[in-house]
């Protein structure tokens, strides 16, 4: 994918604080729910929460499951199966999966009862850690359970400051965590799909490039979809497809030039947001 060899890492500082915090609180939790996006599962995993929770009782969200292509969600789902992880397909927005996901929460508070039984403890709340990378929708996946607004939500990166308790029942308590990457991705193609997602600060990226590397990406995988959403032939370079979006939805700067960063933008927009259709940006090896 990372044709224009963008090399993209964005682990500010707060990210740091923030793993730390997450070390000290995991040992408190009973049960650790990660969400991936669901168009790039495993870029999106950070495993420094995966080795942060080991020996947790874990369940994996594959959130955004609306935007990524139903049948490579399925081999995503087969993929995690074999692997004997607990998977869910949602899309917190709509409160998909969230009988599947309340279901997950009930056995694991069961199970956690029968425990706290045999050691003489009462009445002690299920906790549960919310983990992820930015802009996954953990908050909205809080809200979605807590049937109400406690959790600040988003479109972008870094809404999530800090960790914060939320009691969405008698007997369970979900910790909300500020969304983690990991400080370097040893495959490039990782960064490029995470910045495609909007997972990482746009500010720090080129977007000309970005962009060219998923209009490449789409014009392979998903032919005819430029056509289809920009009215624009997809021959050419990826260059050659940002200035004839950016033509074909009239974005001009001075002299009548296209505009390649406003086209950019435009299509990255778009992108996330699944008006080009259902896309996953990546496929399990099985």
């Amino acid at each position: 994918m990372n044709d224009f060899k963008t090399n993209i890492n964005w682990y500010p500082g707060h990210m740091t604080r923030a793993m730390r915090k997450m070390k000290e609180d995991v040992k408190l939790v009973d049960l650790v729910i990660e969400l991936v996006d669901s168009r790039v599962p495993l870029s999106s995993e950070n495993p420094d929460i995966e080795s942060l929770t080991r020996g947790k009782k874990r369940l994996l969200i594959m959130n955004k499951a609306d935007l990524a292509d139903p049948d490579v969600s399925e081999k995503w789902a087969g993929y995690y199966a074999e692997k004997k992880v607990d998977v869910i397909l949602a899309d917190s927005r709509n409160s998909s999966g969230k009988k599947e996901i309340a279901a997950a929460i009930n056995k694991s508070m069961a199970e956690k009862k029968a425990r706290d039984l045999s050691r003489g403890i009462l009445n002690r709340p299920l906790r549960i850690l919310v983990a992820g990378i930015p802009n996954v929708g953990k908050s909205t996946l809080i809200n979605t359970l807590a049937k109400k607004a406690v959790a600040k939500t988003g479109d972008k990166p870094g809404v999530t400051k800090g960790n914060q308790w939320i009691k969405i029942s008698k007997g369970v308590e979900l910790l909300d965590t500020p969304g983690v990457l990991w400080p370097k991705f040893e495959d490039p193609n990782v960064g490029v799909r995470l910045a495609l997602i909007g997972s990482i600060n746009d500010n720090v990226i080129p977007l000309g490039d970005l962009a060219c590397n998923g209009l490449l990406f789409l014009r392979e995988k998903y032919s005819g979809c430029l056509n289809k959403t920009y009215g624009i032939s997809e021959e050419g370079s990826p260059y050659e497809l940002l200035i004839a979006l950016a033509k074909a939805r009239n974005l001009l700067k001075t002299g009548a030039l296209p505009d390649e960063e406003r086209a950019a933008k435009l299509f990255l927009t778009d992108l996330r947001a699944g008006r080009l259709g259902r896309i996953s940006l990546e496929t399990p090896n099985l």
